[in-house]
């Protein structure tokens, strides 16, 4: 399987990660962002949209989205699983999962907030409140609900890494870049070190990406 993705990129770096908990060898293509690599021709011939990632697998395809990918890595792979095996279990992980994947990460990615400069004319103090703002939100959001719900442990659900975790770690490096004040999400901070002390996560963060700057 070939992953097309940029170092960076926190939807390339949950893949990363399921693949690596997964023992699933790929090789990576990278897609620089910022160079809009991702645009060239070649590429939005796999994937119109022209956004990272994309996996290639041999034999099937091409498939976008990261969730989308995770979940099929998932049905095709189920161990380790990603997912709770109980209904309510699997709702409650997409739900923390979204939370990150849908909720915050669609609105302070590169592309928004290089629209916000180039086209509406912002200044980049605004542009990082702005991003600034909308992560805060989501990690309140998911404090709040890690701390107080019951299939929380060591990870966001129970003791073994899941989807809703793929997600979460990677905002937080976003969340660093920021420069957001992670010390009101205690919860969230526990979890992220319980995922750091494990080798796929080691693995898949962008400082030991071929491409990483």
């Amino acid at each position: 399987m070939v992953l097309q993705g940029y170092f960076r990129s926190s939807a390339a770096w949950r893949v990363r990660i399921a693949l690596n908990l997964k023992g699933l060898g790929f090789a990576t293509v990278a897609r620089h962002l910022r160079k809009r690599e991702q645009a060239a021709p070649d590429y939005v011939a796999k994937n119109p949209q022209g956004l990272v990632p994309a996996l290639e697998v041999p034999g099937q395809g091409v498939l976008t989205q990261s969730l989308a990918i995770i979940e099929w890595l998932e049905e095709t792979k189920p161990l380790p699983p990603l997912l709770p095996a109980d209904p309510w279990g699997r709702a409650r992980v997409r739900s923390l999962a979204q939370i990150v994947a849908c909720d915050i990460h669609p609105i302070q990615n590169l592309r928004v907030l290089a629209y916000l400069k180039h086209e509406l004319g912002q200044e980049q103090p605004a542009i990082d409140a702005f991003a600034r703002h909308w992560i805060e939100a989501g990690l309140a959001a998911l404090e709040a609900r890690l701390a107080r719900e019951a299939e929380t442990g060591r990870f966001c659900h129970g003791d073994a890494p899941g989807l809703a975790d793929l997600c979460l770690v990677p905002q937080l490096g976003n969340a660093r870049r920021f420069g957001v004040e992670l010390s009101p999400y205690p919860t969230v901070l526990r979890i992220e070190a319980a995922c750091a002390a494990l080798p796929a996560f080691q693995d898949a963060t962008p400082d030991r990406q071929p491409d990483a700057e």
